[in-house]
């Protein structure tokens, strides 16, 4: 096999690997007390337990029990999420019901967090720079039918009666968005996909660093050939 040969099956390797990728098990939150302008609660993350704080208006907060505004669970679910929110009963929720500054704090540093949206109807919503969002889903969910628009790397409108999730991609200690507020009220929670490693790398890195070694061992032995004739 010459060096080219090796270039495109290093290439078909990690095609395959990138492709071997599913929809992820989200941990969303158990929002667990309430007081003025504060909410707060936790993150199950694997064997991890991850405090999150909400701080900002807001009208209510369901911590235990309640109306499940997360059903139907269809528009909270993508190829990056397999289970929404509302799944297993949960219907916890904070529903806004102010324009303003709102905040969510973690304990630990987390990766990719999602936002998922209840009745987002006509809000503009701006969040701090470098959010970098990824809107993955959106339809029609327990007070009707919408979508995101006028969508930016940090802002967005809800369309219609918006239901839906937004993703910040990377690694954050806490998420700010502020909001204007057209209606009765909307509500968020919060998920994420896990928690920041930087340490270690992930296996994919791993099989790049060893056929990286290899091609560098092949190129090193032809030289050795050719100076050797």
């Amino acid at each position: 096999m010459n060096l080219k040969q090796t270039l495109a099956a290093v290439a078909v390797a990690s095609a395959c690997v990138a492709s071997s990728a599913s929809a992820a098990t989200i941990s969303w939150a158990d929002w667990t007390n309430a007081s003025a302008g504060i909410v707060g609660g936790s993150l199950s993350v694997g064997m991890t337990s991850v405090g999150v704080t909400y701080t900002g208006p807001y009208a209510f907060a369901q911590t235990s029990g309640g109306t499940n505004y997360w059903q139907p669970n269809a528009p909270y679910l993508s190829s990056t999420v397999s289970n929404g929110p509302g799944d297993s009963g949960n219907s916890d929720i904070i529903a806004l019901t102010a324009a303003g500054t709102h905040t969510i704090s973690f304990s630990s540093t987390v990766h990719n967090p999602l936002i998922t949206l209840v009745s987002f109807n006509g809000a503009n919503v701006t969040f701090a720079p470098g959010s970098n969002l990824n809107f993955l889903s959106s339809g029609c969910g327990f007070w009707g039918c919408g979508s995101f628009g006028s969508t930016t790397s940090t802002s967005f409108t809800g369309v219609g009666e918006l239901h839906g999730v937004v993703q910040l991609q990377g690694d954050f200690d806490s998420i700010t968005f502020t909001n204007t507020f057209p209606e009765g009220w909307h509500g968020i929670t919060v998920g994420v996909e896990g928690l920041a490693v930087t340490a270690v790398p992930e296996p994919e890195t791993y099989a790049m660093m060893l056929a990286g070694l290899g091609l560098l061992g092949f190129a090193a032995r032809r030289r050795k050939k050719a100076a050797a004739m």
